[in-house]
């Protein structure tokens, strides 16, 4: 199924997903409109989970309690508006304030639904897999993100989950595994369907006040410099907690030092360079000013460096 976010989608008729039952498990539509919990088995592999209905959205939590909401395909404007009346990535707005220049828009369509964790990777969902805890604010607790992890780190991860879950097949098409999401997936789940630098709003302050930004996320501003526990901020139109601040989140992308802007055609289902050891990161952290922040905003690190501010979180694809 194919949602089209265009440019001038508003909070009132942003898409929500209202699935009619049967694609996953035993849902029917009576089951949507009363708002069941009902177990799925997930794609034939004998993995038991729970699907449920909140808030208009489809969710899906695994055997460890890792919650994931369904993003639907469609199709946004990747990147942030730099205010010389571009014509075509539609509305005309003027230059997003903390933008930077590798943030060229450009037209992205994502052809497949996939679903995203709803919150970072907690550091007790990485107890439960890998059996220890590398985070620096280890004290924070088990609902806090895990942090100080690499890429690659967060990759053994990956592929620890997927062993436990008895998922395999997970680099063929398709397949229905835990993986990183791409930048372009990043970006569009983050954004909700919205154009504005956060998803409750536009940006009022580079630094570290900005009364839009105190909702959604912890950073410079609120975060007294350490993690918090996550999801208790509000929540996108898919219900994703905080999408801005708290740590970075690692991409799949690599990053390219020697072509840093998007492409500025429209693309498919983008995966980012083909070589590199610096890999995107998102979102920015607890730490990071409210420019950075921002649903456009880029960063990226060597794929084997790991601090305090680094974390994740993934993507179930869907096998579609």
């Amino acid at each position: 199924m194919l949602f089209l976010f265009t440019a001038t989608a508003t909070a009132a008729d942003r898409v929500v997903v209202i699935p009619l039952g049967g694609t996953v498990g035993t849902a029917t539509a009576a089951d949507v409109v009363k708002g069941k919990t009902f177990s799925s088995k997930a794609a034939g592999k004998g993995v038991i989970g729970t699907l449920k209905f909140r808030d208009g959205a489809k969710l899906y939590t695994n055997t460890i309690g890792m919650e994931f909401s369904l993003i639907p395909a469609g199709t946004f404007v990747m990147g942030s508006p730099d205010g010389t009346g571009d014509t075509d990535h539609p509305p005309i707005q003027a230059r997003e304030l903390g933008r930077v220049w590798i943030e060229n828009q450009h037209i992205v369509t994502l052809t497949k639904s996939y679903y995203m964790q709803t919150t970072e990777v907690t550091q007790g969902q990485w107890k439960v897999v890998m059996g220890n805890n590398p985070s620096e604010f280890s004290s924070c607790g088990n609902d806090c993100p895990v942090e100080k992890v690499s890429w690659d780190d967060a990759q053994n991860f990956i592929d620890a989950l997927n062993a436990r879950e008895g998922r395999s097949n997970c680099h063929s098409t398709p397949n229905t595994c835990y993986a990183m999401p791409t930048e372009a997936q990043w970006e569009y789940a983050a954004r909700g369907g919205t154009i504005t630098a956060f998803y409750n709003g536009p940006i009022t302050n580079t630094d570290c006040n900005d009364p839009n930004l105190d909702a959604i996320a912890w950073y410079c501003g609120n975060a007294d410099e350490k993690t918090h526990p996550v999801a208790q901020k509000a929540a996108n139109a898919f219900g994703l907690y905080d999408m801005s601040g708290n740590v970075y989140e690692w991409c799949q992308d690599r990053f390219d030092l020697d072509n840093q802007t998007y492409p500025y055609n429209s693309v498919t289902d983008p995966v980012g360079p083909v070589s590199g050891r610096r890999r995107i990161m998102r979102g920015g952290s607890f730490y990071a000013r409210a420019w950075q922040e921002r649903s456009a905003s880029r960063s990226y690190d060597p794929q084997d460096s790991n601090s305090s501010i680094d974390g994740f979180r993934l993507v179930l694809h869907t096998g579609q």
